[in-house]
C-alpha cells in the first residue's frame, strides 16, 4: 500500500473526526444541549427577536466557564463557518452572524450541512492548494497554509467533539 496523498491523509482525518463526533451528536436528546454541568457556564440564551444568543467575552475570562453543549455546537458552526468562507475566499462572517438553531436535531442538520461544505473544499483540494498561504485563524503574517488551517479545523472538530461527548455522558450518568 503506498502513503496517501496529502489531500487525500487531510479528507481520511477528518472522516474519523467527524465519525467520533457523529457518535454523540446521533445520541444527544434535546435536554442535553442546554444542561449546565455547574455555576459557571457558557451557554446560548434566547433573545428578544426569538433566535438564541452566546454567551461571549472579548477576552477569556478566569476562570474559564464551562460552555455547554449549545455553547460547542454553536462554536463549532461559527469557525467552520469561517473557515470555509476562507477556503472558498467569500467575506468571513462575523461572529454575532453565525446563528444557533436550536436545542434538538435542527442544529444536528445546521453541523451536517457544515460538514457536506467542508467534505466538498477537501475533495476538491490539491498539493498545490494545500500549499497557498492562509490567513484563518491566524495572522496574515504568521506564515502558515491551507494545509494548516485543514488540520487546524481537525484538531479544532476533535476537541470540541470531546467535549461535547463528555458533556453528554456525565449528564447521562448523573440521570
Amino acid at each position: 500500500m503506498s502513503a496517501p496523498t496529502a489531500p487525500a491523509l487531510s479528507r481520511w482525518q477528518f472522516d474519523l473526526t467527524w465519525a467520533l463526533l457523529e457518535y454523540h451528536l446521533d445520541r444527544l436528546d434535546p435536554a442535553d444541549f442546554l444542561w449546565e454541568p455547574g455555576p459557571l457556564c457558557w451557554t446560548m440564551r434566547a433573545d428578544p427577536a426569538g433566535g438564541w444568543r452566546p454567551d461571549w467575552a472579548e477576552t477569556e475570562p478566569d476562570p474559564v466557564p464551562v460552555p455547554t453543549i449549545a455553547w460547542l455546537t454553536w462554536h463549532i458552526g461559527w469557525w467552520w463557518s469561517v473557515a470555509a468562507d476562507h477556503m472558498r475566499q467569500r467575506p468571513p462572517r462575523e461572529r454575532a452572524d453565525v446563528r444557533w438553531p436550536g436545542p434538538g436535531t435542527q442544529t444536528v442538520s445546521w453541523l451536517n450541512g457544515l460538514r457536506a461544505e467542508w467534505t466538498d473544499i477537501l475533495d476538491g483540494l490539491t498539493e498545490a492548494d494545500l500549499a497557498r498561504p492562509s490567513a484563518y485563524p491566524w495572522p496574515a503574517d504568521a506564515g502558515l497554509t491551507v494545509a494548516h488551517l485543514v488540520a487546524w479545523v481537525n484538531a479544532e472538530l476533535m476537541k470540541n467533539g470531546a467535549e461535547i461527548g463528555q458533556l453528554r455522558l456525565l449528564r447521562a450518568a448523573r440521570a
